[in-house]
This record gives structure tokens, sequence and C-alpha cells, in this order.
């Protein structure tokens, strides 16, 4: 054996024992007569001792270590004099008795430390260097819990793990596909799965009431902190329930997570919130709610004073930062030039600061007295102290930039508490929305999301105000996971299929199969993904979800520790039949 015991594992019961040891030489520090090694593996550090009059052969061998070193060390568990409360194992050292060099190592390009030196760039080109960081690895350990408990409380509830194909047909689901050419049947393609959507429905057709997957999905999207190319999806569905059932199910496995992987219990209900009173008061269908900072329509409050920015408005918007009235003129002006970005959008900002005396000041002040001002105020639930921003144009835009805005002021005023989690459902999507560009709708969820049935009525009258069974769990301003009871019936999903602008011909020959299966007898069904990068992530207190992936790719979907995407030489595209 290499090893005896890791080097997390020695504690004061173990000395007196002789123990072999393997692992990475952390650093080494060589005092004269004696020479100290930190010996670092998953589970921790160790020191070993060297004593240059006891042996120096082997004190010499030791001064010839670098960092990165591989290497065995057998020898004593003794107490260490000058004792570490920092490690676990600060209170043992290792005697050495014998060395051995298991592999030497070059020079790392940074320091394998907690606070490296390495820029994110370097670091991912040395990928597996950076994954031997402790911080690294413990984003890595919580993911595999939570994977853990995830497929603990899941087959407690009787669902069953069922493998779906990775090699599939090219459906419009929503994202672009990423596709793989068959070598065998020329000229045509697979696609990689963005779900596994179509066929956990028919796995509930074929009689496997609950089912789920640990799985990865692929999406061919523009990259962000939250997003990457392939990630995974602790994917579900269960038939015979309404969403009440899966509401509570899965709240019960959010829950669950919580308390074993954090030691965090949630009180009661999570809070529920419909779409609509989510962009009213929010602007996001994933509402950051640790804290407040609501919009309030100030439309009413703001018409008829001849200012033609917010009289010509369809929408003006108010919110109250609380404590901010003390911002100078200058970190006004660099708000405002923020949020004028093209990344915000918004035209300008207005600001009223509400004074410690009870009296107001503003930008719009040539237009606005103090009773307005004071209206404004008392409509926000501004006090003294807090400053007001408001924001106007089309309802829509005004609603996202103020979110942003929103955000931004949280961040900046400590109210996004890393170690604060506030989770909520947001329910009752619409079932469809508009696309200006190609003049037709859109599955704003995806094709086999079931309208509530108490809007059936509006299908064919007025699409666009039907609601969708559909339900998304948000925390900390994101989006944890979502999903929606399905359509089960063929009539209505070809109905659906046709608001969407296929022909029965199309529909037939991309969901065919599906069409067909829901013949044989298809149970109500519906279901819930989480993504399991951003859940870990969010309970992890973090905004990226890189760090939380071995080996990620980065914002141009490349993995550059591979160098991948790369071309592929001639011969394997004749292979293939295909020609650049």
């Amino acid at each position: 054996m290499y090893r005896s015991h890791t080097n997390g594992e020695l504690r004061a019961s173990h000395i007196g024992q002789e123990v072999t040891l393997a692992g990475w030489v952390q650093k080494s520090r060589d005092l004269g007569g004696m020479t100290f090694v930190d010996l670092r593996d998953r589970y921790g550090i160790t020191q070993l001792a060297f004593n240059l009059e006891e042996n120096s052969e082997l004190c010499m061998q030791a001064r010839k270590l670098g960092r990165e070193f591989v290497i065995q060390a057998k020898g004593l568990v003794i107490e260490r004099s000058s004792k570490n409360a920092n490690l676990p194992t600060g209170e043992i050292e290792i005697q050495v008795s014998q060395l051995t060099l298991l592999n030497a190592a070059k020079t790392p390009p940074f320091t394998i430390e907690d606070e490296t030196d390495g820029g994110e760039e370097l670091r991912a080109q040395y990928r597996y260097l950076d994954l031997r960081r402790n911080p690294v690895q413990q984003k890595l350990r919580l993911r595999n819990h939570v994977a853990l408990e995830t497929r603990k409380y899941l087959d407690s509830k009787g669902f069953l793990d069922v493998e779906t194909p990775y090699l599939i047909k090219s459906t419009p689901e929503g994202a672009r596909d990423f596709v793989v050419p068959s070598r065998m049947n020329q000229g045509e393609f697979y696609a990689l799965p963005q779900s596994p959507q179509t066929f956990k429905q028919l796995l509930m057709v074929s009689g496997f009431d609950r089912y789920y997957q640990i799985v990865k999905c692929f999406r061919d999207e523009d990259l962000r902190a939250d997003r990457q190319p392939e990630f995974t999806q602790i994917d579900c569905e269960m038939a015979f329930v309404e969403q009440e059932d899966i509401l509570n199910m899965f709240e019960g496995l959010i829950k669950h997570l919580f308390q074993t992987v954090r030691g965090i219990t949630f009180e009661g209900s999570f809070p529920r919130m419909t779409y609509a009173e989510a962009m009213a008061t929010y602007g996001s269908d994933k509402p950051d709610i640790r804290f407040e900072m609501k919009f309030t329509d100030l439309k009413a409050l703001s018409s008829g004073k001849d200012f033609p920015v917010f009289d010509k408005a369809e929408a003006v918007i108010g919110i109250a930062v609380p404590g901010a009235s003390e911002y100078t003129r200058k970190q006004l002006d660099e708000i405002t030039e923020w949020v004028k970005r093209p990344q915000i959008g918004a035209l300008g900002l207005v600001y009223v600061k509400c004074n410690s005396d009870g009296t107001f000041k503003s930008s719009v002040d040539k237009f606005y007295d103090e009773t307005a001002l004071k209206s404004w105020a008392e409509a926000t639930g501004a006090k003294a102290g807090d400053l007001i921003f408001v924001l106007s144009g089309e309802l829509d835009k005004t609603r996202k930039q103020m979110n942003e805005l929103r955000l931004r002021m949280g961040t900046e005023l400590g109210l996004r508490k890393p170690d604060e989690f506030k989770p909520l459902w947001v329910l009752d999507f619409p079932l469809l929305e508009w696309d200006e560009e190609h003049g037709r709708y859109h599955a704003m969820h995806h094709p086999f999301t079931s309208p509530k049935p108490e809007d059936f009525n509006l299908i064919d009258s007025e699409p666009g105000k039907v609601r969708a069974n559909a339900y998304d769990l948000a925390m900390n301003g994101v989006e944890l996971g979502g999903g929606s009871i399905r359509i089960h019936d063929r009539a209505l999903q070809s109905r659906m299929f046709e608001l969407l602008g296929f022909t029965p011909e199309q529909a037939q020959e991309q969901f065919g199969f599906l069409l067909n299966a829901f013949e044989y007898g298809a149970p109500p069904h519906g279901g819930l993904a989480f993504g399991l990068d951003r859940l870990v992530a969010t309970m992890g207190g973090s905004d990226s979800i890189r760090d939380y992936i071995a080996f990620p790719k980065n914002n141009s979907g490349r993995d550059v520790m591979i160098d991948a995407p790369s071309v592929i030489d001639e011969a394997q595209l004749k292979e293939l039949g295909i020609k650049l």
C-alpha cells in the first residue's frame, strides 16, 4: 500500500503509531538543523519532520523536494512541539524514517494555495492543477454531497433512475441543438439532447410513474456566468399528479438538501407568487426576495407636470433604496451612466433624496415640488435617509431595467447576503409569447406544457392570454429549476403545435413518435428539472457555476485545457460524408 492513512486523518490519538503517507509537497521549510515538509492530499495536510543530526542523508534528500513533488513518507507519529491550531492535524507531525520520491514535478505556473496568484485564464489552461486547490475541491465535494442526497431523497419517494439516450433526433425546443453526424447514415445527423423531455414523457406512457435522472444536457447558447454549453439537470417526472403534488414533492427535495448538506431548515411552505405579480413587483420571473425595493407604479403621480419624459412614457416605475440618501453626486452620475449602457438600455435616471430633515432633493426639482416628491416617497415607502430611483419608458423594458438597477443596489448595500436563502415558487406563466420578428407565437417553456384548464376556452380566441400550468423555483435571484403539467392528449398537443406554426405534416415529422404514443393510453403527468450546477452554486453562495464543474468551458465555449473544439482531419470528414 502506498499509504496507511490520509493527510487529514492523524490526530493526537495516533501518537506512537508507525504510518505511511503519500501526497504532494505543499511547501518545505529549512530551519538549519530541522527541515519540515507539508504533505497534502485532498483530505488535508500533515507536517513531516526531518532531523539533520539524526539522519543527515534523509534530511538532505528532503531539502531537494520541490513544490508539487509526489512522495511517500514512512515514520512515527509524534507530538508536535509547535502546534498549529488552524490545522486538524496540527497537534502531530511525522518523524520520517523513509522517504520515497514517486514523481518529480515542474514548478507550477501558479501557487497551489487557497489564495492563488493565477488568473482565471491561466488556471483554466491548467485546470488539473487548479483542481488541487482546497477551495475548488470543497466546491466539488459540495456538488457530490448534493447529488448523493438527491438520489437518497428521490429513491425514498419511489423514483426510478432511468437513463435516456444522448444521440437523439433534432427537435425545435427553444435553443440551438448540438448536432452529431452519422457515419452509417450519411447526410443525416443526431442531436445531443437539450433535455430528456420527450423521453421522460414516454416513460410515463410506459408506466414508470416516477422517473428521475441526474443527466447531462446540451444547448448551443451564448454563455455567461450561470450558463454552460453542457450542463447537468436533476430531471424528474411523475404520472397521475397535479401541480400541487409536484410542488410539494420537490419543495421537500430542496428542504432535504439544505438540511442535510448545509444544516439549514426552512420553516413552513415556500412562498408563492404568480408570474404577473413577480414581473409587476420585481421585473423578473426569478426575483431575489432577500431584500425589499419593490416596484411602485408612479405613472399617475408623475403625469401632468410638463415633464415629457414621464408624460409620454408607458410606465414610470420607482423603488426606495434604504439608507442611500448620502450617495454623492458623483456616485449618482456613475449609476446614471451605468443604466444607460447598452446592456441595460435606459434613457436616463431620476433620483430623489429623502433628507433626514424631512425635505426632498431631486434631479427633477424644476418640474416637481416638495408635495409631489413627498407623494412619491409615501407611495414607494421611502423614509428619511432613503433614496428613490425612477425609470420610465415601455413597460416591459422599464421593468427589466429597474430589475437590473434593483439588483445592483442590493449588492452595493450588502443586502444580497450569500449565506441567506429565500426560495420562491413562481406560478402561472404565460403559455405563449409573441415573436415580433417571425410574426408567430413561441412556447414560453416548451411545446409540451399544458394550458391551465380554466383557460382552455381562450386558446382559439385569445391565445396570448392563456396561462400555462407551469412553475419555477427561484432562489436569491436564480432560477433553480422549473417544470409543468404536460399535455397528454393528442388533440390538444396537435392544437399546441398548430399555434406554434407547425403544419400537421411538420408536427408528425418532428414529434410523431410522441403524438402516436398519446393514442395508447397516456396518463396525466408532469415534472420538473433543477439545474444541478446552479443549485450547487447557489447553495455555495456563488454567482458563477464554473468552479462547481470539474472541467468547464470559457465564455467562448472553449475548453482551453484540451483546446476544444478543434478541427478534424480530411480523412475523418470524408468518412462522415462531410465537406466544409
